[in-house]
């Protein structure tokens, strides 16, 4: 009963699944590499001493994993063919992010920082809707072959949700003899500028504060002058690499615009809603295999003499969240698939309400699920024995980062109350 999910989907999960026995699970192990995984995890992962950022060992084994899932077909799955894909649907990713999440912690779907066999590669499809063709021949190869990252420079320290209100400035200024702007101002949570090249930086050029209009998104190199990475900032979930950074007189030439210089919020937005459906179903797999764990643990746990399972106050929490997956998956799926239906462009005035309620009750149900799952494994459940911490820490970042609960909340009013329409 439920949503029927096509076969050739399912068919490539069983795919996936011998690509992971095959290739993913022995370099998870070799060499100690179950470090990253076991309870040594978040300090194998941390070179503490160079600012909490990731290790080099962490890093270059993740490298490999991709390299592998590249090799064999998977990595690009979700981009077109042109671009070596398979035209992966919102659908067809829906179900594998699930899938993966729902198989626990491991190399094959780490979502601490969003590395998985099957990329959620957003970049290339910037670069082919919004990007010239001097761009696109300039940066295209190099992002696919995963030579070159951008960072992505959108929140300020004094504003977050409210993009449209940012300080950064871009003000038109020729170099000898050649147009450019000059931009000043700060950026935080520019994850990934250890490594990046660029960064995708949001600067108002014109108009006022809490205007959409008149900002633009120019690609910065992280290696012109005037632009600094500041504080790395610890979070909940270690490693970090989200650092605050800076631009002090950084210019860049005219062609370093990306997109329409006066909408330079679509660029940021373009991928916001595959970004949370997806998220939503990364979060139902996660809470799936807590309930999952729990219950096995439940039924073979037999304190004072019978298992945890024949007692109603172990059954009924995990009953009501089991149930809440149940509905939630067939919800996910529809609304999956209803995007695949109607034009991308449609997707925000059509289906956002209904994404935001997938986004933030699937983040909502993840949390419970690993809280939960820690409580009924008693001690062992709170240590690091178990990964509930780790996927608890790390699902709890969702409910802020691809737009907050409320932001989410406010989107459904904003349809339930008829505000837009």
């Amino acid at each position: 009963m439920g949503f029927t999910i096509p076969q050739h989907i399912e068919d490539y999960l069983k795919e996936l699944d011998a690509f992971i026995e095959a290739e993913i699970k022995p370099l998870e192990q070799q060499d100690d590499n179950i470090r990253f995984f076991d309870h040594r995890r978040e300090h194998a992962r941390t070179d503490w001493d160079n600012g909490g950022l990731p290790r080099k060992d962490w890093e270059e084994l993740l490298g490999e994993m991709k390299r592998r899932a590249d090799a064999a077909g998977h990595y690009r799955y979700a981009l077109p063919a042109e671009f070596g894909g398979r035209d992966g649907t919102n659908l067809a990713m829906a179900r594998i992010r699930e899938h993966l999440a729902h198989k626990g912690l491991g190399l094959h779907n780490d979502l601490q920082n969003e590395s998985s066999i099957v990329g959620n590669l957003m970049q290339p499809l910037q670069l082919r809707d919004f990007g010239t063709a001097e761009q696109k021949a300039k940066y295209m190869a190099p992002l696919l072959e995963r030579r070159m990252f951008w960072g992505f420079g959108l929140t300020e320290e004094a504003h977050g949700s409210d993009a449209t209100w940012m300080e950064t400035s871009a003000v038109r200024q020729q170099r000898d003899g050649v147009d450019g702007w000059l931009i000043n101002g700060e950026k935080m949570w520019t994850t990934g500028l250890h490594v990046a090249s660029h960064v995708l930086t949001y600067a108002r050029h014109s108009g006022k504060q809490g205007d959409a209009k008149g900002i633009g998104c120019f690609l910065v190199p992280t290696d012109a002058p005037g632009f600094q990475v500041g504080e790395y900032l610890w979070t909940f979930n270690m490693p970090t690499d989200h650092p605050k950074c800076s631009f002090t007189n950084v210019w860049v030439p005219e062609d370093a615009v990306l997109g329409d210089l006066d909408h330079g919020l679509n660029v940021a937005m373009h991928f916001v809603h595959e970004s949370r459906i997806r998220q939503a179903a990364s979060s139902l797999g996660a809470a799936q295999y807590c309930i999952d764990e729990a219950v096995a643990y439940a039924r073979e746990r037999k304190p004072f003499g019978k298992p945890l399972a024949v007692n109603q106050g172990v059954q009924f929490p995990l009953v009501e969240l089991h149930t809440e997956a149940a509905m939630l998956r067939v919800f996910i799926y529809a609304t999956a698939q209803q995007m695949d239906e109607i034009p991308k462009v449609e997707v925000a005035r059509v289906l956002t309400d209904k994404i935001s309620m997938c986004n933030y009750r699937a983040n909502r149900l993840a949390c419970n699920a690993a809280d939960l799952a820690m409580q009924v494994h008693g001690g062992i459940g709170y240590s690091r024995h178990k990964p509930f911490e780790h996927l608890y820490r790390h699902h709890r970042r969702y409910r802020i980062t691809e737009g907050a609960d409320e932001i989410q909340l406010r989107k459904i009013a904003g349809k339930l109350f008829q505000f837009f329409k």
